[in-house]
């Protein structure tokens, strides 16, 4: 059965703007487009269609489109948002992301570029109303690695039905014995139900060409995963890259890939995603509370796991949040699951206040 066409809603009050909006999706995307000038016929139109994007523009007649996003919100939770607007500036884009819409561009924008964005969204919306049971597999190159960078983030999927596999790439030998470190990853593991891989590469000896990518490649296979959570590249610890650039190639057929922050990554991480955490931060303290043998270190104290999450949420309409860069993604798990994530705000790098990874 062939699927429907997407259809879009254009708030734009310059005609040929609009016009040119509704032909290229027509004719080049075989979209079905409506046009509304204003907020008040977008809100009107959307009470008597369901649609999968809206595309926006923010200076309207009356309210913007901006002041309307959680109107359209209300009216339909699963539609995607598009704002445009000709005078970009970083508190358009923070009011925009913060009022849940999904993506912000600066006009012009060429047909290419539209059908693209569209497209994208369309599958977001349609993922939205379609919640499925999603494999994670989350990537780390030590016990307590995945659980800093995305304990909460798995909470979250726990609480949504995920299905959570931890693959933990060697025993932690460098910081302590590695029977202890095996029985704390288990523990930490049991608390969001997930299924613990642990492997026993050498610490702080790790070199993708020397097993680590069979072995990514072996639990990909076994896992079959929709995501991966891993290390970022922008990291000081040795092991952290290899396990990067091990999963890149190894975990190549997976679609959505993303990047966690650990207490040593580099200011050149730069996330463009962050995770709404609220309510998730009690049970990733949980999980971190599991590794008793490390609990001398400053980055696993509760104080500052909270307060870098409160950090992230500046970013977000959240409370608390986790951060993530994106390699590759083709879907966001929002409003049909626990799980909701917020795109970036600006481009400046994160900086980091702890170090010492593994």
């Amino acid at each position: 059965m062939a699927e429907a066409a997407i259809r879009v809603l254009v708030l734009e009050d310059d005609r040929d703007a609009a016009n040119f909006m509704r032909a290229t999706l027509q004719r080049l995307g075989g979209m079905e487009v409506d046009l509304a000038g204003t907020a008040d016929e977008a809100l009107a139109a959307m009470r008597r269609q369901g649609y999968d994007v809206l595309v926006a523009d923010i200076r309207l007649p009356g309210r913007s489109g901006l002041q309307a996003l959680p109107e359209f919100r209300t009216i339909n939770p699963s539609v995607a948002i598009l704002i445009l607007t000709a005078y970009p500036t970083f508190d358009h884009a923070v009011e925009a992301l913060r009022e849940d819409a999904d993506d912000f561009i600066a006009k012009p924008i060429g047909a290419e570029d539209l059908l693209r964005r569209v497209r994208e969204l369309a599958q977001l919306a349609r993922s939205r109303r379609a919640p499925s049971r999603l494999r994670v597999l989350a990537i780390g190159a030590h016990p307590d690695d995945v659980e800093l960078g995305v304990g909460a983030t798995l909470a979250a999927h726990a609480a949504a039905g995920d299905e959570l596999t931890t693959l933990i790439l060697s025993g932690g030998a460098v910081g302590g014995s590695t029977d202890l470190r095996h029985q704390e990853a288990m523990h930490a593991a049991a608390v969001v139900g997930a299924r613990l891989i642990h492997l026993d590469f050498a610490d702080t000896r790790m070199s993708p060409a020397d097993g680590l990518i069979g072995a990514v490649e072996r639990a990909v296979a076994e896992v079959d995963p929709d995501r991966i959570y891993t290390h970022g590249i922008h990291d000081r610890h040795q092991d952290h890259r290899a396990v990067h650039d091990a999963v890149e190639v190894g975990a190549r057929s997976v679609a959505d890939l993303w990047c966690f922050q650990s207490p040593s990554s580099t200011v050149d991480f730069r996330p463009n995603r962050f995770v709404t955490v609220d309510g998730f931060i009690d049970t990733k303290l949980e999980m971190l509370a599991a590794f008793v043998s490390q609990r001398h270190r400053d980055y696993i104290q509760p104080d500052v796991v909270r307060a870098t999450a409160r950090y992230w949420a500046r970013f977000s309409r959240a409370l608390e949040a986790e951060p993530l860069e994106t390699v590759r993604v083709t879907q966001t798990v929002r409003a049909t699951t626990t799980v909701r994530t917020t795109q970036a705000v600006d481009d400046s790098a994160a900086d980091t206040a702890h170090g010492g990874g593994g």
